[in-house]
């Protein structure tokens, strides 16, 4: 069956227009500390999912978004949904809300809503009233075809409702919002005038501040445009002593977080969002992802997220989405290296690294061990992988530091058992290739039994008698070199009538005290070919031995 064409044509979209701002200061600024907060998971999120949360789920909900340490939470729109209006009755009849933590919620510039939103809240301590209407070109000419002055009235009107109703509950700490929606598709001067027509009416001072919320309903330019529209704004806008500028950007076009970024750099004060961008189309700006790449950069991000993947687990549980494994410090493998160069920088950096330093480790923007990722989740096998992923297993699980030589050697064996399995290796599949190919001497056909090493009248020849096993036979060796492993080499040589060659040989111990373990590497050459052995002892010259033999027996 044929797909149908698709009407893909670029020319029925226009440029977003960018904006005349002279001399823009946002560009030149830095970041140095956390925004306000404000999650609207309860609101936004919730909005967004195809099974909206219970009562019971909101709450649970709640306690999380508090316990992280939201101090501004949107917890519903109580004049559109019943259930939203339960839960803001329950938050506050059952004394859920911290006295620290101010409850948000949102209403549209219509009388009986904002009423009703107000029943919801009463008795609360302290509460934000939302207020939004929507001020967007296409809006007002095909939505609900008024021109700008009756879009602004609609909102002045909404504006004095609200302060009414304030001062009917004068005993509630009110604090007033207000949204031109869809700000990113309004004129500036229109949007600036709007948001001048409410102020004039709430009266806003230093100390009542009124927040201006400028969305980015829906993202229709690149983020530095956007960052443009806020500093224009900024600059603009009266009352600014009493103005705390936020935003809320969605992702329409991969750029939520951006956007709030720059924005802050413009003059942000307050960024609302969602954990793990939970939203409607593409969805909201990801708050976790702000706030972690704040804290990448040594600002503390005002938000408790060292539990993060318990955080993320029951976000996901809660709204029924799961968690992309490249999703920006949270998902799976996004502190995974499965390449070669990746996993030997990593590695390397690693070894430098101390507790106390300040982090610089190739390919890790942070220490996984901040968020309770272990150190083994880095580096993981498939036939991608190279030399460094591999020894950096093998001295996770086992201790064992491998020679440059022997990392090339066994890598090109996992390598070639990933490529014949066709998927990622274990660590505990590794480990077993490593013992299985240098290592295990169950079907060997020598081992060492005992050795007795004595020294010439010259400091650098020993002599060396040697027993070794093959299968039920003991053979006796003895020869003299420099050193025990070449006096070790000349006793085989005279015994076999075989031309051999160190080629390679280093040890390490395994652990440090007096139970340590010495592990011994030797790489032969025997008749034009190499052969490497591995073995580990408390008597480093066993090690060193037994070494030697594991190097003969692949040989053999």
């Amino acid at each position: 069956m044929s797909l149908p064409t698709a009407q893909f044509n670029h020319h029925k979209y226009q440029a977003f227009k960018p904006v005349e701002l002279a001399q823009r200061q946002w560009p030149n600024n830095t970041l140095v500390e956390a925004p306000t907060w404000c999650s609207v998971d309860l609101r936004d999120g919730n909005q967004a999912l195809v099974e909206p949360l219970s009562v019971v789920q909101k709450m649970q909900m709640f306690k999380l978004l508090v316990e992280i340490g939201f101090k501004e939470i949107e917890v519903g729109f109580p004049s559109a949904s019943q259930s939203d209006y339960d839960f803001v009755r329950e938050l506050i009849v059952g004394g859920h809300i911290p006295d620290d933590v101010t409850i948000a919620i949102l209403t549209p510039a219509r009388e009986s809503f904002i009423r009703r939103s107000f029943e919801a809240l009463e008795g609360v301590k302290k509460a934000l009233v939302h207020l939004y209407n929507s001020t967007s070109k296409v809006q007002r000419e095909q939505v609900f075809k008024l021109e700008k002055e009756g879009i602004t009235r609609i909102a002045v009107e909404a504006a004095k409702v609200i302060k009414q109703c304030a001062d009917e509950a004068s005993q509630t700490q009110w604090r007033f919002q207000y949204s031109p929606e869809s700000f990113t598709g309004t004129e500036l001067d229109y949007a600036l005038e709007i948001c001048n027509a409410v102020n004039e009416v709430w009266q806003p001072t230093a100390e009542q501040p009124v927040i201006l919320n400028l969305p980015s309903t829906v993202e229709m330019s690149m983020p530095n445009v956007y960052a443009d529209q806020i500093e224009w704004f900024a600059k603009h806008i009266a009352h600014r002593d009493g103005v705390i500028i936020s935003v809320h950007t969605h992702n329409d076009r991969g750029c939520a977080i951006a956007a709030a970024e720059m924005a802050c750099l413009a003059g942000a004060q307050r960024v609302e969002g969602t954990l793990l961008g939970n939203g409607e189309r593409t969805g909201n700006m990801d708050i976790i992802i702000m706030a972690m790449n704040l804290y990448s950069q040594g600002i503390d991000p005002q938000l408790d997220l060292s539990n993060i993947q318990t955080i993320s687990q029951q976000i996901s549980q809660l709204i029924q989405l799961p968690v992309h494994p490249r999703h920006p410090y949270i998902g799976e493998l996004v502190f995974t290296a499965f390449s070669g160069s990746h996993q030997d920088a990593i590695n390397k950096c690693m070894k430098v690294y101390q507790a106390g330093d300040k982090w610089e480790v190739a390919y890790l923007p942070i220490d996984p061990a901040d968020l309770g990722r272990s150190y083994e989740e880095v580096i993981r096998i498939n036939s991608q992988s190279g030399k460094g992923g591999v020894a950096y297993i093998l001295e996770q699980a086992l201790g064992v530091q491998l020679p440059r030589w022997l990392q090339i050697e066994f890598s090109q064996q996992v390598q070639a058992y990933a490529e014949n399995q066709g998927h990622e290796v274990s660590a505990e599949k590794i480990v077993t290739l490593f013992e299985e190919s240098y290592i295990d001497s169950s079907d060997a056909d020598w081992s060492l039994n005992t050795y007795n090493m004595t020294q010439q009248f010259d400091p650098q020849q020993k002599s060396l008698s040697v027993q070794i096993q093959k299968q039920d036979q003991a053979i006796q060796l003895s020869g003299e070199g420099v050193g025990t492993l070449d006096a070790f080499v000349q006793s085989i040589e005279a015994h076999f009538k075989q031309v051999i060659t160190i080629v390679e040989y280093s040890e390490h111990a395994l652990q440090i005290g007096n139970e340590a373990q010495a592990m011994s590497f030797v790489r032969l050459k025997i008749a034009g070919q190499l052969y490497s052995g591995v073995a580990k002892h408390r008597d480093v010259i066993n090690a060193s031995l037994s070494a030697l033999l594991a190097a003969m027996n692949r040989f053999r």
